[in-house]
């Protein structure tokens, strides 16, 4: 493209693809993608999206993980600068991008374990209340979702509380009235996740 052609964007950030890559990680920052996804949602050559993600990285504006072998990059916001791009490349219609938060952990952080999460229970432990900032349900015997609670923890930069439970304890537990599954239920959640619909009557 032209530098005629090229949109204010573009022209600020001296880039296509680096724009375009911007406005991908800040107009959603709590989302994490992978390198071909990047490629395809913004519709741009792979080697052009590693080329500039590279570049974003060298200074620090993108952060990256590591899971089940994938690198996922997302926005850093710790970055001094993070502000700025959120107000830039933030979308203006509030109930879409408010939607878009509400569904950001299954879409981001529970991806890599779908198949073997069936819920998942966030809470919003105060400094010294008893409890657990994530109840996680689903099959743990690969150990999978272990390690996906681990990365968590590296994500939000300090140790969490997690209990990782079975689909059939987690059903058995609740109908029984369950001390510890009570308790959670009764804390303040600030999100659940429910694709088998198994948590559903708090």
């Amino acid at each position: 493209m032209s530098k005629e052609n090229s949109t204010p964007t573009e022209k600020l950030f001296g880039s296509k693809t680096r724009a375009k890559l911007l406005q991908l990680f800040f107009e959603s920052p709590e989302k994490s993608f992978y390198v071909r996804e990047m490629a395809r949602v913004i519709d741009e050559q792979i080697n052009s999206v590693r080329r500039e993600l590279l570049n974003l990285e060298s200074i620090d504006i993108i952060k990256k993980e590591t899971f089940d072998n994938k690198i996922y990059y997302s926005a850093n916001k710790k970055h001094p600068f993070s502000h700025a791009m959120i107000e830039i490349f933030a979308k203006k219609d509030g109930g879409k991008q408010e939607k878009e938060v509400r569904e950001s952990i299954w879409e981001t952080l529970c991806r890599p374990v779908k198949n073997y999460l069936s819920g998942l229970v966030v809470t919003n432990r105060l400094p010294g209340q008893d409890g657990v900032d994530l109840l996680i349900i689903g099959d743990d015997r690969t150990k999978k979702l272990t390690r996906w609670a681990e990365v968590i923890e590296k994500k939000q930069g300090k140790p969490i509380n997690y209990v990782i439970m079975s689909p059939e304890d987690f059903v058995y537990r609740k109908s029984v009235r369950d001390r510890f599954v009570m308790d959670v239920m009764e804390m303040e959640i600030t999100e659940i996740v429910d694709p088998e619909k198994i948590i559903k009557e708090r």
